[in-house]
């Protein structure tokens, strides 16, 4: 077996109380790397056509990349994959922390899951043995409880992936957490994991995962840190700004440029938000207690929060908020109050919520609200109008616990306007049942990886997503994502260098630059055909017209502009081989990319 791969996978039935253990195929790892790559191929391979969701038959996966656990820098990354409850389709959900590291050294790549269990259980993996233990006196916890519970019984060197009370009871909006708020959060699989009654996955282990060439690994760790520690004279490093800051020392810049969308994505934000002071740098700081990151990180850009001030009092240790958070709890619900910002944050990593697809659930409401679709009656007295704070916070509670006005919003806003009626659908911005990412399209054609903002936000396999990509520029991002390494580290790095570098120091294989880009075109066409597979064209998912400004707004760094969507989608469905009417990839491109079998399923002879 290759260096980084610890060359096994447990399949655990949870109907049956069966756990099997199988070798990791070599041939998968080199072409489909890891993460979600090798969970697209599994799932594509195993997993019928058509299955409910939040059936016994939907596969939930937790997979590693090659790079997870080792000197790779920022290389903690795991993935959660199964069909999505929100979209119908592929569903991907990424995350740091400790869990991935942990569960290769407990002696696996990935752990996948089908059927229902009898009664909640969680599964244990300890140095390559699995078991599943009873899991009720855990259910109705928050993670945070679930966590500490764990913990005390196996000891603090375990690490743990569970669900909270918003995944035990459904809620597509449910996210799988670990370390108090890190958190696998798109694609509603919080739902999938409580569907299956499995409420924890706690890994502990001591095993190394074995380096081909650790003398070169770590030298190039040590290089690539010292890289982004470089910055021009008066000016802060890369690695400074993200390890003081994170990512919401972004927030206060974004709100008023037109990267973050205002208003539930209607209004402009030096119209409708001018006093954005509440996302200001300082205040990422102000209550700050100490600051951490995922394992062995260097970037280290997690804050941890000191006891809440004044009338909100989330418990220290809260996790400080992301951009993301910012967005959606802040200027899509015209909110500048920091603490209500951080309050709302914790009842979602504590209940295991979804900030970005919450906080826009309750942006879309407070606009039915002014809109009178909704009244008091409706919300149980909870006065939903912009920038209401206190109310936004108490409709976040709402949803967690499915209570009052939260059970209608917490399946998202496309079943929530359903639900409503009355024309309610205007007012729902989302792609495909999932809500956006907090990056407005229109504000650059291309935005972070060059490659159109608009279209990947319709296009690709899990849509709404402002991590992934579509077309040729994409590759790379779905192979970071499938080595297990996180954005942030590889934003400004040398891919020849570091990410190639990595990938050949760890596992022994000469890769190319070109041909790990072409397992990532090989990824990115197999979560695309799993789609094709359940009947979904992305071409036929509705695009609300804010997204893209039709009409344009009049004012702001965004007035005039509308995205050219359609030119977007059409040019790289070219690049990438793709039908430009059914987007099924050419029989020609999949035998290219050593998808036979999928060649003959689309294109029988």
């Amino acid at each position: 077996m290759a260096g980084g791969y610890m060359g096994k996978i447990l399949f655990v039935d949870l109907s049956a109380g069966e756990l099997k253990d199988e070798v990791l195929d070599e041939k998968l790892c080199r072409d489909f790397i890891g993460g979600y790559g090798i969970g697209a191929r599994i799932l594509y391979n195993r997993q019928k056509t058509g299955v409910d969701p939040l059936g016994p038959e939907n596969t939930l996966g937790f997979i590693t990349g090659p790079l997870t656990g080792t000197p790779a820098t920022t290389g903690t990354r795991y993935t959660a994959v199964a069909k999505s409850p929100l979209t119908g389709g592929w569903g991907d959900a990424n995350s740091g922390g400790y869990f991935g590291p942990h569960l290769k050294f407990a002696g696996y790549d990935a752990v996948f899951f089908n059927g229902i269990a009898d009664k909640p259980v969680y599964l244990l993996i300890d140095n390559g043995k699995a078991e599943l233990r009873d899991a009720s006196y855990l259910w109705g916890k928050d993670t945070y409880e679930t966590e500490d519970v764990v913990k005390t019984e196996l000891g603090e060197a375990a690490e743990i992936v569970c669900i909270g009370p918003s995944g035990e009871k459904l809620s597509l909006l449910s996210c799988i957490i670990t370390r108090r708020g890190a958190a696998a959060a798109r694609s509603g699989l919080g739902a999938v994991m409580g569907s299956k009654k499995l409420k924890a996955v706690a890994v502990s282990g001591n095993r190394k995962v074995p380096l081909i060439d650790s003398v070169a690994a770590n030298s190039l760790r040590r290089e690539h840190i010292a890289q982004m520690r470089e910055a021009e004279p008066g000016r802060v490093s890369y690695l400074e700004q993200f390890h003081k800051y994170g990512t919401s020392g972004g927030g206060w810049r974004s709100a008023h440029s037109g990267d973050t969308p205002v208003k539930n994505w209607g209004g402009v934000g030096i119209i409708d938000f001018p006093d954005r002071s509440g996302l200001a740098r300082d205040e990422a700081i102000a209550n700050l207690e100490r600051r951490t990151g995922c394992w062995r990180c260097p970037i280290a850009c997690e804050g941890r929060l000191k006891e809440g001030r004044g009338e909100y009092k989330y418990p220290a240790g809260t996790r400080r908020v992301e951009y993301e958070t910012q967005g959606s709890f802040g200027t899509m619900c015209l909110n500048n109050n920091t603490e209500s910002i951080n309050m709302a944050n914790h009842i979602c990593n504590s209940y295991g919520l979804d900030t970005i697809s919450t906080g826009t659930v309750i942006a879309f409401a407070i606009e039915c609200y002014e809109n009178g679709l909704i009244t008091k009656a409706d919300t149980g007295s909870i006065e939903l109008t912009w920038g209401n704070h206190q109310a936004i916070v108490a409709m976040t509670e709402k949803i967690a616990k499915r209570e009052g006005f939260g059970d209608i919003l917490t399946d998202g806003v496309k079943i929530a306007a359903e639900k409503i009626g009355k024309g309610a659908d205007q007012y729902a911005i989302h792609i495909g049942g999932q809500e956006l990412g907090m990056h407005d399209p229109k504000l650059m054609p291309a935005y972070r990886t060059g490659q159109p903002a608009a279209a990947r936000y319709q296009m690709d396999a899990t849509p709404g997503r402002h991590m992934q990509g579509f077309g040729p520029t994409g590759f790379q991002g779905h192979l970071i994502n499938a080595a297990g390494l996180c954005m942030f580290g590889n934003m400004a790095a040398d891919p020849g260098k570091y990410i190639a570098g990595f990938m050949n120091a760890v596992t022994g294989w000469d890769y190319s630059m070109e041909e790990l880009l072409k397992a990532g075109e090989r990824i990115a066409n197999m979560r695309h055909v799993f789609n094709l597979r359940e009947g979904i064209n992305p071409l036929q998912w509705k695009i609300h017209p804010r997204i893209i400004g039709v009409p344009p707004q009049k004012e702001g760094p965004l007035a005039n502009v509308t995205a050219d969507i359609e030119a977007q989608v059409y040019w790289n469905l070219g690049a990438l081989d793709w039908d430009r009417l059914t987007t099924k990839p050419s029989r020609k491109k999949l035998l290219e990319l050593s998808l036979d079998d999928v060649a003959e399923e689309l294109w029988p002879k």
